[in-house]
């Protein structure tokens, strides 16, 4: 982690990429931080793309009130293209630099910290990530805002759909949320019991599979539920459910696609605390001096790392984790 001698007198606050449960809180830690230690604090609306529009505005500790329940972010994200062009972060520091602005607090994913990498190594400005992601494939840190609340939604539906499941004595092929990585599908489908659980990191033995779903049936086990995530290398959930019909043709199977009631709703009170943690201390590391880290939780303690590793290494999946799935599915 490398220090700087400039002391910093403003921060900028943005959120970049998918929205997650717990932004809010995060945004609200930053502010209220910042503002205790006599810092200004400034709003950057749409993340990049208001950066380099100069969508900035002023927040004060009351621009926060009574936002830590709510989902999404009050400073909205947005996906910008711009940015990925020298031009373009160059029009982002000339608004930062006329503002005063001499750090920045960004709450994303990995693609949201690649952008402020590169930007912080161009123009000499500190940065500091906050992990904000239901995907939860961030190296460097237990937890990632939104993906607690993300998958007790996912559970929750679940769940539901369980019971009528069970009622009718059918397959169920359920998609969660996970491009790239398969945390909320393992570990949805670990608490709610499910038989198959399909992952990104893995792939699909959709013979396998097949072959099992016919040796229940002639155990007369009819409910099958397949939590899927919407990476997985077969095609999701509406791929897996033509396969098996192909192959099993009287089999009764719905498919669900949960889709983005997963990034909404309510933070849980875990995502609250880590969100209100991760903004406190990022705060302090500017003011500690700290360049370009990225502001993790391991073992229940704040964890360091510079911002390019966190970006550089993806955070993986056990083979314990599968082990457990085939255990208990059996």
């Amino acid at each position: 982690m490398k220090k700087i001698e400039k002391k910093v007198s403003r921060i900028g606050v943005l959120t970049s990429g998918g929205d997650a449960p717990g932004m809010n809180a995060a945004i609200r830690a930053v502010v209220r931080t910042g503002i205790y230690n006599e810092l200004e604090v400034h709003g950057i609306m749409r993340g990049y793309q208001g950066l380099i529009e100069d969508d900035i505005m002023k927040l004060e500790s009351r621009s926060v009130a009574n936002i830590i329940q709510r989902g999404g972010t009050i400073l909205k994200t947005a996906r910008c293209k711009e940015f990925y062009d020298y031009e373009g972060r160059k029009k982002g520091y000339e608004n930062l630099k006329k503002r005063g602005i001499d750090a920045m607090i960004i709450i994303g994913g990995d693609g949201s910290f690649r952008g402020a990498v590169k930007f912080s190594q161009e123009f000499n400005i500190p940065c500091i990530g906050i992990a904000g992601t239901i995907d939860k494939d961030i190296y460097g840190t237990d937890f990632t805002i939104g993906f607690d609340t993300a998958v007790n939604t996912a559970v929750e539906a679940i769940d539901k759909i369980r019971d009528t499941m069970d009622a009718h004595d059918r397959i169920f092929v359920i998609e969660v949320m996970g491009r790239d990585a398969g945390y909320i599908a393992l570990h949805s489908g670990i608490a709610t019991g499910a038989e198959n659980i399909l992952i990104p990191e893995r792939k699909t033995d959709i013979d396998a599979l097949v072959t099992g779903l016919q040796e229940t049936k002639k155990r007369k086990k009819l409910v099958n539920l397949i939590v899927v995530a919407e990476g997985e290398n077969f095609g999701g959930a509406d791929e897996v459910q033509r396969k098996i019909l192909k192959e099993i043709p009287t089999a009764e199977i719905r498919v669900c696609i949960l889709g983005h009631i997963q990034r909404g709703g309510s933070p849980s009170c875990l995502d609250r605390l880590i969100a209100s943690r991760m903004g406190y201390h990022s705060v302090e590391c500017l003011i500690e001096g700290r360049y370009n880290v990225f502001v993790g939780i391991m073992n229940n303690k704040m964890h360091y790392i510079p911002l390019e590793n966190a970006v550089k290494t993806k955070g993986k999946i056990g083979d314990e984790w599968l082990k457990i799935v085939k255990i208990l599915a059996s």
